[in-house]
């Protein structure tokens, strides 16, 4: 399977930094104070896109449909722990790290 690569498509760290500002302006600090309840979708997004696949692709690898990778990845769907592990796992080719801090 050859994957795409779009030279338009930003991280999501130079998003923020184009549109909020680099870390320790205000309005950064800001969004990233209200950015822990969407990490989730914000970290697959951003694991995706370093391996260069379009959410077609990482739905097509793990048997999901698109619309699913797109929702989790915009915070409109929450995903269980077995799942992002499979779509971790098998589609990215990566772990996940799981700890609670009290």
């Amino acid at each position: 399977m050859k994957t795409k690569k779009n030279n338009n498509i930003m991280t999501l760290d130079q998003f923020k930094d184009k549109h909020y500002g680099k870390r320790g302006t205000a309005k950064r600090e800001e969004l990233e104070d209200g950015y822990d309840h969407f990490k989730i979708g914000a970290m697959l997004h951003e694991a995706r896109l370093e391996k260069g696949l379009t959410q077609e692709e990482l739905a097509e690898k793990v048997g999901m449909a698109k619309s699913y990778i797109s929702k989790i990845e915009n915070d409109v769907k929450e995903v269980r722990i077995s799942t992002l592990q499979k779509i971790v796992e098998l589609g990215l080719g990566g772990s996940i790290q799981l700890s609670i801090k009290l």
